[in-house]
């Protein structure tokens, strides 16, 4: 009987605790895109690769993250708005112009190693895009397509 009433204050507890953590929400912001800075206008980019970065790269390294209906829940709003920032600092597709020339070609090595390893797209984020998940056809097309971006940025 006693741990009955213990289970029932602890439940209480949790469902009030999760109530409260509702009104605590990190921003879902999607800063404005200068469409002549993102890395599609600014490298000689294929509607192949274009439309790899959309399904699988664009919500977490742009700033046209599509933030989905399980993005108002806390507190995995937290873990979500998280991992956006994260990806948008360590490489955002948005802002490829504002970076020079060593850090662009850094990031287009960077992009095929992350895919080659499987590091990237990350596992916790194909669950629930389908189609995010890269093929060994989709990683292939990356990697020759920043070989080539590399070459040509080293020509200039």
């Amino acid at each position: 009987m006693r741990l009955l009433k213990v289970l029932k204050w602890l439940v209480l507890g949790v469902a009030l605790l999760f109530v409260g953590v509702q009104f605590k929400r990190p921003a879902r912001t999607n800063p404005p895109v200068d469409e002549a800075q993102t890395i599609f206008a600014q490298t000689q980019m294929t509607a192949e690769v274009s439309g790899i970065f959309d399904r699988s790269c664009r919500d977490c390294h742009s700033n046209k993250t599509v933030w989905p209906w399980y993005t108002n829940i806390s507190p995995v709003s937290w873990f979500l708005a998280n991992h956006v920032e994260e990806g948008r600092h360590q490489l955002n597709l948005s802002e490829w112009g504002h970076y020079n020339k060593d850090r662009q070609a850094k990031k287009l090595q960077e992009i095929c190693d992350e895919v080659t390893d499987g590091a990237m797209p990350l596992s916790t984020y194909t669950p629930l895009h389908p189609g995010s998940k890269l093929s060994a056809e989709d990683v292939k097309v990356l990697c020759a397509w920043t070989e080539a971006e590399r070459a040509r940025l080293n020509a200039r």
